[in-house]
């Protein structure tokens, strides 16, 4: 690094250590926050690293924490009264389906990035390392923060460097549903974003007795090839925390528990996400819990662009009810590179060629190809046809997992693209799937994902 490069970054990071006092006084007038104190800094390369000793102690976190099924959680560790936390932005390659992997960029080695959860009233520190190969920053979205904290290049910060370092530091005052992601529109379309979740310092009522996230994301991705056409306007792949039906894993309730869904999109469609069997309320958005006097019964709600909606609903109903977007194209994925250069061309398909596509894809992934739904003796004279028909792919014992156990022969043939289902289960079939998930995966499934 030159000597003026090198001066410019020392000077940004004491001036930036100057704004952020002023910034933080500045919050705790507005929101009556109470003035924490900062552990001790010193410079390190670019940006200022935080100094001090560590307590590997982990405060209990009150409240349930949020379950993100296919993405982890964040782990942290304290510095003094502060939560640091490690985030390295990269490359990462995400199996979708069991017979698509795309190179997508994400966050210590998943795409959506791993979970943060805090507490409302928590000072933490995010320490961003960028291992991209070009320039980026991190967002904190809803989040009310420090102008200096905010994560907008040359705004508020400048673009962290390949290979180098940033260090967030705020007090979260806010409880809510919040996200990460980089702020900068190629690389959001690429993977990057995840959950900040920010527990309220009171447990809100009514209690509930599960809480869920999914992420909506839409990829362009061309037939064989995996790397997403971010400049593309049409998407022919669709994920909920990052995979596609039918290897998202079910959402789990036992019958009579209150059940909440945390849902946020950061892509360039709306999401109508549609719950079958239920009604529930819209109990919180990007902005935080919303007021009782305004929920109302429904169920579909739609998400917009950066928005993230907050549902919660008596799981009165027992059975393997669905939950999708309910866009037409948006509960099916590409059937255009399932065979790569054999392309599914649906406007001419005969009941023989598909028979043969398919038990070709069933052979390289591999699964046991179940025949499709019947036709009609004269269907192929039919205008029109086919449609739906020849697009079932039942593939059970490849996206097997014990949230799956128990699910009907061939439950997996109908379930494509954003989609899955909350199984809503009796005490006895409840407790037998979360008896396996403590035992661990067992030989045949490892064998499912290697």
């Amino acid at each position: 690094m030159s000597e003026s490069r090198r001066a410019f970054f020392y000077d940004a990071a004491i001036l930036g250590a100057g704004l952020f006092g002023l910034g933080k006084d500045l919050q705790a007038r507005c929101y009556g926050i109470r003035d924490e104190s900062r552990a001790p800094r010193t410079e390190r390369g670019s940006t200022l690293v935080a100094g001090g000793e560590k307590n590997s102690a982990q405060p209990r976190m009150s409240g349930l924490p949020v379950l993100t099924p296919d993405v982890a959680d964040l782990p942290h560790e304290m510095d003094g009264g502060v939560k640091v936390f490690h985030l390295v932005g990269e490359p990462v390659k995400r199996k979708i389906a069991p017979f698509k992997t795309i190179d997508a960029w994400g966050y210590n080695g998943s795409c959506p990035g791993p979970t943060i959860q805090v507490q409302q009233g928590d000072r933490v520190r995010m320490v961003f390392e960028n291992r991209l190969p070009e320039s980026t920053s991190l967002h904190w979205h809803g989040l009310e923060i420090p102008i200096e904290q905010d994560g907008v290049p040359y705004i508020s910060q400048k673009p962290v460097a390949p290979g180098e370092k940033y260090v967030y530091e705020f007090t979260v005052h806010q409880e809510g549903t919040f996200f990460y992601h980089a702020h900068s529109a190629m690389q959001e379309m690429m993977g990057q974003i995840g959950f900040f979740v920010a527990h309220p310092a009171k447990d809100y009522q009514p209690r509930v007795d599960h809480d869920y996230g999914l992420i909506l994301q839409e990829w362009a991705v061309l037939p064989s090839n995996s790397v997403p056409n971010t400049a593309a306007m049409e998407f022919n792949w669709l994920t909920f925390n990052g995979v596609s039906a039918p290897m998202t894993t079910p959402l789990l309730a036992r019958l009579g528990s209150r059940v909440r869904l945390r849902i946020l999109n950061l892509g360039m469609d709306h999401h109508p996400v549609h719950l079958h069997g239920h009604q529930f309320v819209v109990t919180g958005t990007e902005g935080g819990r919303a007021p009782e006097s305004t929920w109302f019964p429904m169920n579909t709600v739609l998400i917009g662009v950066a928005q993230a909606r907050v549902v919660e609903f008596d799981a009165k109903y027992p059975g393997n009810w669905m939950i999708h977007c309910h866009l037409p194209h948006h509960m099916m994925n590409s059937m255009m590179d399932l065979l790569r250069d054999r392309q599914i061309q649906t406007t001419d398909q005969t009941e023989a060629k598909a028979m043969s596509q398919m038990e070709s894809l069933a052979k390289s992934v591999p699964f046991q190809h179940v025949h499709p739904s019947p036709i009609a003796s004269n269907a192929e004279r039919v205008p029109g046809f086919p449609q739906d028909a020849f697009m079932e792919m039942g593939m059970d014992e490849v996206v097997e997992k014990p949230e799956t156990y128990g699910l009907p022969k061939n439950w997996s043939a109908g379930m494509m693209g954003m989609m899955t289902m909350v199984r809503v289960l009796p005490d006895k079939e409840y407790d037998a799937i979360m008896s396996k998930k403590t035992a661990g995966p067992s030989a045949q499934e490892g064998r499912h994902h290697e």
